[in-house]
């Protein structure tokens, strides 16, 4: 709960369930949601940051925890792990809660496993 996971590094990508769901937490169009919290990469809204290098849900804690995108809910178990078990150790320096003691053939099971739990 350091909050290092929240800092820009790229941004969040959203989906359109992402955002009905947060629109509608924060109680407000999908429309403004886009123009007031996101910006585009390509084609793909991402959540902006702060001037701080933050999300700009973040303030301390998640403060849209209870929707926060897929990418936010998998960290640090995501795809390219599995692409690359080295990134596990690379992405380390980013996040203190991340062991580097462990058997690459059981983390990757394991982010298979976290995956297939939060999968659409």
């Amino acid at each position: 709960m350091c909050g290092d996971c929240c800092r820009g590094f790229g941004g969040t990508f959203v989906d359109e369930q992402e955002i009905e769901a947060i629109s509608k937490y924060l109680d407000m169009d999908r429309a403004t949601f886009l123009r007031d919290y996101c910006h585009w990469s390509g084609k793909r809204p991402l959540i902006r940051t702060a001037e701080s290098g933050y999300c700009i849900f973040f303030d301390k804690l998640c403060t849209i925890h209870e929707v926060k995108p897929r990418m936010c809910k998998l960290w640090p178990f995501i795809e390219g792990v599995l692409a690359d078990p080295a990134n596990w150790t690379a992405m380390h320096t980013m996040c203190p809660g991340i062991r580097t003691d462990v058997d690459k053939e059981e983390l990757t099971a394991h982010i298979r496993q976290e995956l297939l739990k939060h999968s659409k």
